[in-house]
């Protein structure tokens, strides 16, 4: 399947596979057509599930690779650290500069002076969550190891399911009808193609630069799981429960990159 795959331009596999990761949000959207309330530790544990598979995907798929592009040895290392704390840093000034809100943690920026609707301060956030997942597919994709970008989309697009209903619980919780939900769900999915543009520009054109572009999207992953996903599982007490089912995402993409990497 790789090799067929292979005829076909990367920026348009790298828009299509970006594409499928973010309408997988939608997907975890859909049982709030059927229920209103989901266990708060079943959230807490999804959201654990989904920050495993990213830190696993961050690892192998971004930060590896990005290693073993930059010449090996420390001369690549130094190069992914480079790319790591410049995707941080990146992430870090969007969280500052951009008001938005929480679902379990709350505000943060200058929301006080927002005058946007709370329902928009949601969607800012997850845009932060989805932008750099679109930038590591297109990465991943345009590095030239169509399999690695592969198993990249594929982990994504798992961890997007259980971040997905997160979101529609979250949005149910402030009184939107389901409908709705589901279309603002879907709709924050398809910021991964527009992060997918940009990794992709930067692999394809700018080939030297790869092995930061990998770090790049590998440190801006890493900062949206230390920062965002992780302290939101530990806000209502089942911080052990979301830690195992890290331990098991983790296992479940790293068992992906294996078979199609």
């Amino acid at each position: 399947m790789i090799t067929y795959l292979e005829q076909f331009p990367p920026l348009l596999l790298g828009l299509i596979a970006s594409l499928a990761a973010g309408l997988a949000t939608s997907l975890g959207a859909l049982p709030v057509f059927i229920t209103r309330k989901i266990h708060p530790k079943a959230q807490d544990g999804m959201l654990g599930f989904a920050a495993g598979v990213m830190l696993a995907a961050t690892v192998f798929s971004l930060i590896i690779p990005a290693i073993e592009k930059g010449g090996g040895g420390i001369k690549g290392v130094m190069a992914a650290s480079i790319g790591i704390i410049a995707g941080g840093i990146f992430l870090d000034l969007i969280d500052k500069v951009s008001p938005h809100q929480h679902f379990i943690k709350g505000p943060e920026g200058d929301v006080a002076s927002s005058s946007l609707a709370k329902i928009w301060l949601f969607v800012i956030a997850i845009t932060i969550h989805n932008f750099p997942e679109g930038l590591a597919v297109g990465v991943g994709v345009g590095s030239g190891d169509l399999g690695n970008g592969i198993s990249l989309a594929v982990g994504i697009a798992l961890q997007n399911i259980p971040e997905g209903l997160a979101v529609a619980l979250a949005l149910l919780g402030e009184k939107y009808k389901p409908g709705y939900v589901f279309w603002i769900t879907l709709l924050t999915g398809l910021v991964e193609p527009v992060g997918a543009i940009f990794g992709l520009v930067g692999a394809v054109y700018a080939h030297a630069f790869l092995p930061y572009a990998l770090a790049f999207a590998g440190g801006a992953m890493l900062f949206v799981i230390s920062d965002e996903i992780i302290p939101e599982t530990h806000e209502r007490g089942n911080e052990r429960i979301a830690t195992y089912l890290i331990l098991i995402g983790f296992i479940v993409m790293m068992a992906l990159d294996t078979t199609l990497g």
